[in-house]
């Protein structure tokens, strides 16, 4: 453990060591290269195309703290890949060949476009979670609240009415589930719907080699796309909203995949969505839940990555108005956030650089001991909340859909 001393913040208790792997990098990384089979249905899965070994040094250190905050809860951390010769390869763990599972560009490795990487990860894991049951997240969430205990007390707890996990992006009554963080028990109704949806927009048009215009898909119809009015410009010219609206749609399609199975009702297969996500869906409101560096910086990653980089005043200085805000942030995180989702993908089609970008492109930035990046960093290894996030108070709704989740 780190010998650098960080305040607790109120609310936050530091975790008792035989509950932690306090074990060397090298160490955890063996585990992590070589973990154990499956026999349960505490597990965490990550998925990267190349393998944990060739991750960014920023991501290899959240998923290590990971490890170490839950291996010794009987939690498994496993970051699948592709690699020909990996026991870590996709195909260990489900059968790439059935196209109910894979789409044929996944079997082929001819999924194109410009976000190759993000649409393979999105097709892995809900069949992840439908083998086996667990955690499916992306390898830049920063886990920091109690996921062992919210999870004894919902989706693992028998008597308990919640099925899923994850964050909504939405107000109570409208279904906007990240797919960066889901859960379930294995064959969770939900996502099989959610899959066999997807696979089917994939197979359109004899095959997709990528998501470019799903969102026009007619078993679509009637979701609201994404986007909240961001215009992008890029060589001189400007892509209106509308367009980037669709564009994001298309890059998440995913979730509106989910969305939609959500406010579907197909009374021939005894489904109602509406009502799925109003008794047994545990949402996070995303913001607070895994956005909060975000909201404190007004998402100007160059801000947020300034602010963490600072050191923590040395005894007898007085604190700096940055230094004051960075505290802030690193407090709020650790005391209300469940995780933070450090951003890639297309938003840096919008906002240029992100936190998680640049401690991509400045290796080692994000844990400098004395910085307020590494009092973050620190807390999410050793510390734990003393309290679960409460889950939104969802309610039905009037549904998308009436009808088969497959007919037009």
């Amino acid at each position: 453990m780190s010998s650098q001393h960080y305040p607790v913040p109120t609310g936050v208790h530091v975790i008792s060591e035989h509950l932690l792997d306090l074990r060397s990098d090298s160490e955890i990384d063996h585990d992590l290269l070589h973990p154990k089979p499956i026999t349960d249905e505490k597990n965490v899965f990550f998925f990267w195309h190349k393998g944990y070994q060739n991750m960014h040094p920023y991501t290899k250190r959240n998923v290590r703290a990971w490890h170490r905050r839950l291996s010794k809860k009987g939690w498994t951390i496993r970051v699948l890949d592709r690699l020909p010769s990996s026991p870590l390869n996709v195909a260990n763990f489900l059968d790439i060949s059935d196209p109910t599972i894979f789409p044929r560009a996944f079997v082929d490795g001819t999924i194109g476009g410009d976000y190759t990487p993000q649409h393979t990860s999105d097709l892995v894991r809900l069949p992840l979670l439908l083998k086996y049951g667990g955690v499916y997240t992306d390898v830049g969430l920063m886990q920091i609240g109690d996921l062992d205990r919210l999870w004894s007390e919902t989706v693992g707890n028998p008597n308990s009415r919640f099925e899923v996990l994850s964050y909504n992006a939405g107000p109570d009554d409208k279904p906007a589930l990240t797919n960066y963080f889901l859960a379930s028990k294995p064959n969770n109704p939900l996502f099989e719907r959610c899959h066999r949806l997807l696979m089917h927009l994939w197979a359109a048009d004899g095959g997709k080699k990528n998501t470019e215009g799903m969102h026009t898909s007619p078993l679509l119809k009637g979701i609201p796309l994404m986007g909240g009015g961001f215009t992008i410009e890029e060589k001189g010219k400007v892509i209106d909203a509308e367009e980037v609206s669709r564009m994001l749609t298309d890059y998440i399609i995913q979730g509106q995949v989910v969305t939609m199975v959500l406010g579907l009702v197909d009374e021939e297969d005894s489904w109602n969505g509406p009502k799925y996500f109003a008794e047994h869906v545990y949402g996070i409101e995303f913001m607070e839940g895994s956005q909060l560096i975000n909201e404190f910086t007004a998402w100007d990653g160059q801000k947020a990555f300034d602010l963490m980089s600072l050191p923590l005043p040395k005894e007898g200085e007085e604190e700096t108005a940055d230094q004051k805000q960075a505290r802030e942030i690193v407090d709020r995180c650790l005391q209300r956030s469940f995780g933070f989702k450090l951003a890639h993908g297309m938003i840096l089609r919008v906002y240029k650089v992100t936190l998680g970008s640049l401690w991509r492109d400045n290796p080692g930035s994000d844990d400098v001991p004395g910085t307020y990046a590494h009092w973050l960093r620190h807390g999410i290894a050793y510390w734990n909340q003393d309290s679960i996030p409460p889950t939104m108070n969802f309610k039905e709704f009037p549904a998308y859909k009436n009808g088969l989740l497959l007919r037009e």
